[in-house]
């Protein structure tokens, strides 16, 4: 085995190991933790998107314990028109428009796609649409100080954020919780920097890429 096979090896099962110690540090936030969370980010996100001004965003619908709360969509779209991921059967990401700002609840105006996701049941977009937009949030695991991002495997968000015109253009933004902003992440590489990173307490914190 050639030296830079082993070191392939020992980032990956780096990785491997951060990832499980991440999620099991989420599975250990209580209800309230959940949602004082949720609500301090989705405070950072609105000052962001204010500050900016973008014509279009693309985001996500957090799910599970993911910072934020399904919520985040809601309280972005009352101020920007919203783009939200359509999971392709390659794992690539499609976009398509965020219906209306109705809460989620019985006029929910999603659907469940795969693996959970959910989904606008509008035009699909293409998988260019995400560097027509003036931000993007994208779901992470954790964030290094350098801007790496680690997310949970499937590479979706690598390929759609290679698509991008320039590191910067748009802005990207990861969503955390506190403890996951990182001093390093083992990179791959196929694995793709954000711009910047908001944590609950911590707001926006900005890369120097």
């Amino acid at each position: 085995m050639s030296d830079l096979t082993r070191d392939a090896e020992r980032s990956r099962a780096d990785k491997i190991a951060l990832r499980d110690r991440l999620l099991t540090a989420r599975r250990a936030l209580t209800p309230s933790a959940l949602a004082s969370a949720a609500a301090a980010i989705q405070d950072q996100t609105l000052s962001l998107v204010r500050r900016e001004q973008p014509t279009s965003v693309a985001a996500y619908v957090p799910m599970g314990r993911e910072p934020g709360g399904p919520e985040l969509v809601v309280s972005l779209s009352a101020h920007t028109r919203v783009l939200l991921p359509v999971l392709l059967p390659d794992n690539d990401l499609d976009w398509a428009a965020y219906p209306g700002t109705t809460s989620f609840g019985d006029a929910n105006p999603l659907a469940a796609g795969r693996r959970g996701l959910l989904e606008p049941a509008g035009p699909r977009l293409g998988v260019g649409a995400v560097a027509q937009v003036g931000l993007v949030f994208v779901p992470a695991l954790a964030v290094d100080r350098s801007g790496m991002r680690m997310g949970r495997g499937g590479g979706s968000y690598d390929r759609a954020l290679s698509r991008l015109p320039s590191l910067g253009s748009p802005l990207v933004v990861a969503l955390l919780h506190e403890g996951e902003l990182v001093d390093y992440i083992p990179a791959e590489p196929h694995d793709r920097p954000v711009d910047a990173a908001i944590t609950p307490g911590g707001g926006l914190t900005v890369f120097g890429n």
